[in-house]
């Protein structure tokens, strides 16, 4: 099998790699009569040898067979003519009129935020293959795999998310390449089939807009507010005047933070979701110069990130995005509620991934996860076995409650635990009065929490994985804005010691995210700190790091010594 057949066997070897989905994105080839058309050409007479010789070669049942026999066919329809070369009276070959407009989108592939050499290799040129029929098949085999590239880099991106990070639970969404590949063919205007790739969300068209005008948006930028002390009520500070014009107050050349000034620093604090105190520290001066400065590396690889998202986030969906420390709901597009949540540490992070939330529980008992257990219960367990009674948890063996009493301690270490252990509800309980299920690999759900200080931090990544939130009956009444059997008052009506489940009639898609760029209402671009460290180590991923990777810290305050998921 020579070069040729090689990689187009490999290329369709891809093909069925893919999983099933019921969202692709290009149509699949319908069933219909197959017609095997004789070539036309000699480079279609070679492609049909070589193609053929694979076909009738491979052992029926097998891979092989059944890769070489869908080429066959695609190629065979087409009397074996190449997709991508034309051949003129006097035996002159050039890449075809949809090849060539395809080869502008790859010289301009920047304005997608990926890189052109990607697709314009060395193997991609007419002049090493004049006269001769191997080398010409060998093009087209290369141009095919550019554009399959091109392809999935514009729906998937060009980096697989677990290598920035194993917490990226994110799966590519397919592609069916041999109907891709036939439209292509068929088409008058590639341009528009590739486009249907890209993700249409929103967001990420704002940021490929701001991508485009990079350069005049930084050009345009005010000159920034200089970082500096910490600034308080009746503090004086040379920086003040150009506050107040950042502020829009009328102009003063005081330097004295005065209370006009401290009134206009908490409604601007509120509006940006900052803790609103009048206290200008480096959070707020940030926010007051628009965000951190935006990076053309930023816009990058956010819009990276946007690609790994699924094409269709549901028009009813829960958006958490770490970075933003927040979750919203949306409908249709537009957000329909917000509120603060805390998400894991640096060292228990938040996976990021998608799923549906199917189960609401009231009165949750909670279910102390293995690493917990090993870690913090088992020790203090050992220490004083009255500790599961005052944290009012249960020890369960073989899914049956234990006295902590009757057990021989002198026995059982922390690294040899047989026990389960569960809190059961109530007051205390570290989930609160409700829980949100969506239920995966991760044990990862939203839910309430007794510890309510947290949401007053303006870096709020102090759980072991889960998200907690703010106002978690606010959230579920706007969270069952569809279900007419389920309420706010309907649910805490089941307030009480027992736990209740309750299942909506419709499952919410929910989105948890790692963006350090939100496009908001008004189109303006926000940033938010890399508090995993993923931007940085995605940047670096996709080659555009100018120098090493920051060390990433949660935040100036120590974390709370509680115990909690």
């Amino acid at each position: 099998m020579n070069k040729f057949v090689v990689g187009m066997v490999g290329l369709f070897a891809a093909i069925l790699a893919y999983p099933a989905s019921a969202q692709q994105v290009v149509a699949s080839l319908e069933t219909s009569r197959i017609v095997i058309a004789p070539p036309q050409s000699a480079i279609a007479r070679t492609i049909k040898d070589d193609l053929s010789a694979a076909y009738y070669g491979s052992r029926t049942g097998t891979q092989s067979y059944d890769d070489a026999q869908r080429l066959y066919f695609l190629y065979g329809e087409r009397h074996f003519a190449p997709i991508w070369l034309s051949e003129n009276a006097d035996g002159q070959v050039a890449f075809s009129p949809a090849a060539d407009k395809i080869i502008a989108l790859f010289r301009d592939a920047a304005a997608e935020g990926l890189r052109p050499e990607d697709y314009l290799t060395p193997a991609i040129d007419l002049k090493r293959v004049a006269g001769d029929g191997a080398a010409l098949a060998e093009l087209e085999t290369a141009f095919s795999a550019a554009v399959t590239r091109y392809a999935h880099h514009l729906h998937n991106g060009r980096i697989r998310p677990q290598s920035v990070s194993e917490n990226f639970d994110i799966i590519a969404k397919p592609i069916d390449e041999a109907a891709l590949l036939e439209r292509l063919a068929k088409s008058h205007d590639p341009a528009a089939i590739l486009a249907e790739l890209e993700p249409k969300h929103p967001e990420f068209l704002a940021l490929k807009a701001a991508l485009a005008n990079f350069e005049a948006e930084t050009a345009e930028r005010p000159a920034p507010i200089a970082g500096g002390a910490v600034l308080r009520p009746g503090n004086s500070d040379a920086r003040l005047p150009a506050i107040r014009q950042r502020l829009a107050l009328p102009g003063s050349a005081s330097s004295l933070y005065d209370v006009a000034t401290v009134d206009a620093v908490k409604a601007f604090q509120q509006g940006q979701d900052l803790e609103v105190d009048g206290v200008i520290g480096p959070a707020t001066i940030a926010a007051l110069n628009g965000g951190a400065a935006i990076r053309r590396e930023d816009l990058i690889a956010n819009m990276e990130r946007w690609r790994w998202m699924p094409a269709d986030l549901g028009a009813f969906n829960v958006v958490v995005n770490i970075p933003e420390f927040r979750l919203a709901i949306n409908r249709d597009g537009q957000e329909q509620y917000g509120t603060r949540v805390v998400v894991g540490t640096t060292k228990n992070q938040t996976p990021i991934f998608s799923d549906n939330i199917r189960h609401l529980v009231v009165n949750p008992y909670w279910n102390v996860p293995n690493s917990i257990i090993r870690g913090e219960i088992a020790p203090a367990v050992l220490r004083n076995p009255g500790y599961i009674d005052g944290q009012n948890m249960d020890l369960l063996y073989n899914g049956t409650p234990v006295s902590p009493w009757q057990v021989d301690w002198t026995q059982v270490s922390a690294a040899n635990f047989p026990f389960r252990v569960r809190q059961r509800p109530g007051a205390g309980n570290a989930l609160g009065q409700i829980k949100f299920l969506f239920p995966n690999k991760h044990d990862v759900y939203l839910h309430d929490t007794p510890s309510k200080s947290l949401f007053a931090r303006s870096v709020r990544a102090f759980s072991h994985g889960c998200i907690r939130v703010q106002n978690p009956m606010e959230f579920a009444e706007a969270l069952m804005a569809n279900e007419p059997n389920i309420s706010r008052a309907s649910l805490e009506a089941m307030f009480g010691p027992s736990e209740k489940w309750v299942n909506p009639q419709t499952r919410i898609p929910v989105h948890l995210t790692y963006f350090t760029l939100r496009v908001d209402a008004g189109g303006t671009i926000r940033s938010y700190g890399d508090v995993y460290g993923h931007n940085e180590k995605l940047i670096a991923a996709l080659g555009l790091a100018t120098g090493p990777v920051p060390t990433i810290i949660a935040g100036a305050e120590p974390i709370p010594d509680e115990l909690s998921p």
